[in-house]
């Protein structure tokens, strides 16, 4: 199916030259952190969404088709949408496939974009440890360095349903406030960024804090072993170091992970680096 899609892609004018080189590199970025996400575990088949900003505008901002994999995802089939629903523009798929975009997406991601002109980036998952954690009432807790770097930067939001109620979207934005992590109760986690690398940066912390949580969860229930509370000033500490204008503006190389993860696995399959930008 895969294979289908992008031959019929070819045929039309490329996605390169009907935009701008900013919007361009802002696809190939976005395309990149999708294929990290599979990396690293954190999908949940065609479900979930990143989406960024699309560069130069306040309104205007880029998804994956629902439909398509993770893995699947170029920079060339992200769908653009404005900050009302609507499709701005989206590959020809092949007839039959009628691919569109997540409403739930645009409810949750359209909110904070909308809200948040700072915003670039959003990413939101379902994955198993993140899921957990959202279900544990005290939420995450302040037992490592890395869940130390949450302390007063995450906001939680109660479970309404399936995110497809326009009127959620104001109290999802109220109760992300000015953090750049929500954990979404009995559902799931999401992360911003004032850059794509920043909120994928964000979102491997956050799933390695609740990752980490529930193996030591696990570990006290099992074998009686009590978790050792971490004194307050240290937890002041590390988020004082967090705040550091070097973590705010050095995220990982989302492109130089990405070629990494592809070419390691050139291999195992029939996709190339080049399948990246189709």
């Amino acid at each position: 199916k895969v294979a289908v899609v992008r031959s019929r892609m070819r045929k039309s004018k490329s996605v390169r030259e009907l935009v701008g080189e900013a919007e361009w590199a802002a696809r190939v970025d976005l395309a990149a952190c999708y294929r990290l996400m599979v990396k690293f575990r954190m999908t949940d088949l065609i479900y979930n969404h990143i989406t960024c900003k699309v560069p130069g505008t306040d309104d205007h901002f880029l998804i994956n088709a629902y439909g398509m994999l993770y893995e699947e995802i170029t920079a060339s089939s992200l769908i653009k949408v404005d900050l009302e629903g609507e499709v701005l523009w989206a590959p020809e798929f092949p007839k039959g496939l009628g691919y569109k975009f997540n409403p739930a997406g645009f409810v949750i991601h359209g909110a904070i974009h909308a809200a948040r002109p700072e915003v670039q980036c959003v990413i939101h998952t379902h994955s198993l440890a993140g899921m957990a954690v959202a279900s544990l009432k005290k939420g995450l807790l302040p037992m490592t360095q890395t869940s130390m770097r949450f302390v007063g930067h995450i906001g939680y939001h109660d479970y309404e349903g399936p995110a497809i109620d326009l009127g959620e979207r104001e109290r999802l934005v109220r109760d992300l406030g000015p953090h750049d992590a929500l954990i979404l109760r009995n559902h799931g986690l999401l992360t911003t960024g004032a850059t794509i690398p920043e909120a994928f940066n964000a979102m491997h912390r956050l799933e390695l804090s609740c990752k980490t949580q529930i193996a030591a969860m696990y570990d006290e229930f099992r074998s009686d072993v009590r978790l050792k509370d971490i004194a307050k000033p240290m937890q002041n500490a590390i988020v004082a170091a967090e705040d550091h204008q070097f973590f705010k503006h050095n995220g990982v190389d989302v492109k130089g992970v990405a070629r990494a993860f592809v070419n390691n696995n050139s291999g195992k399959s029939q996709q190339g680096a080049s399948t990246l930008t189709m």
